[in-house]
């Protein structure tokens, strides 16, 4: 019968025993170019002096996610907010009157997303259906669409992305 040092002495050599495999250089990583319409909105926040900037991509995201215009969210804020320039509640979207207090400007853009792309009030609206519900003043929808007008097209920033 070994003896427990026996085993442990056992134990230990192995652990201590060099690895004879050589580790293979890491396969370069296949980076994903960068979504040119985050290139695209910070170039737009910042040349605009917006502090919202910082979340372009996190406007994109709940877009894509919750099926809604990638300009919508971030023309409503600047319409609404200045761009993150004047608000209260972490509400950028002037949401319910402004009297919403989020505990963040991600979750403000997720639950906003969320309401525009899903609730019963504006799923399976037109975007001028949409603009009207969230606010009915007859210039509003005029001025959230100029804003996304200069954002770029629908599907992009660039020409060679097509509506």
């Amino acid at each position: 019968m070994k003896t427990i040092s026996q085993r442990l002495f056992v134990f230990a050599g192995l652990l201590a025993s060099p690895c004879a495999t050589k580790l293979e250089p890491a396969a370069p990583v296949a980076r994903k170019p960068k979504d040119p319409r985050i290139v695209r909105l910070q170039q737009f926040l910042e040349e605009k002096g917006c502090p919202i900037s910082q979340f372009a991509a996190d406007f994109i995201e709940a877009a894509d996610h919750f099926e809604l215009d990638w300009r919508l969210l971030p023309s409503i804020s600047y319409i609404e907010s200045g761009g993150g320039r004047d608000y209260r509640g972490n509400n950028i979207f002037g949401w319910a009157n402004g009297e919403y207090s989020f505990p963040s400007i991600r979750a403000a853009i997720r639950l906003v997303a969320s309401r525009l792309g899903k609730s019963k009030l504006y799923k399976h609206k037109d975007l001028d259906g949409i603009l009207h519900t969230y606010n009915p003043d007859e210039t509003y929808g005029l001025r959230v669409k100029a804003i996304m007008t200069l954002l770029g097209a629908r599907r992009g920033a660039f020409a060679e992305e097509s509506d």
